[in-house]
């Protein structure tokens, strides 16, 4: 069965850096989209960054030249590199996979940005 994991989340400065990963276990195919959602208190879900098998990427604007995701399909793991952190990047970051077309979420991880 595959299970999602997050690591990484915290507490951060504005202007600070974050580095959030997904480990994926489990998996007997090729994954084939990652990304990273996340959501505040009664908001909706949002997507914030994907990646696919080709490496090909794609983020919301609200993060784009500040937010990173990479993979590496060997050890299925994903990465989101997050800079210049705002107030309004606070918020539970989701890992969500797609294997061969069905979709797998992680618990979360929180992330504050505050000083």
């Amino acid at each position: 069965q595959v299970q999602l994991r997050e690591f990484g989340g915290g507490l951060v400065q504005p202007g600070g850096s974050l580095s959030l990963s997904c480990a994926a276990s489990g998996v007997i195919s090729s994954i084939n989209t990652m990304s990273w959602y996340r959501q505040t208190p009664g908001q909706l879900r949002e997507l914030v960054a994907v990646i696919n098998l080709d490496g090909s990427t794609n983020y919301a604007d609200s993060v784009k030249d500040r937010f990173t995701i990479s993979r590496d399909n060997v050890k299925n793991t994903m990465t989101l590199q997050m800079n210049s952190l705002k107030h309004e990047d606070s918020a539970y970051y989701y890992c969500k996979v797609l294997i061969t077309s069905k979709v797998y979420w992680g618990p979360g991880t929180e992330v504050t940005v505050s000083s």
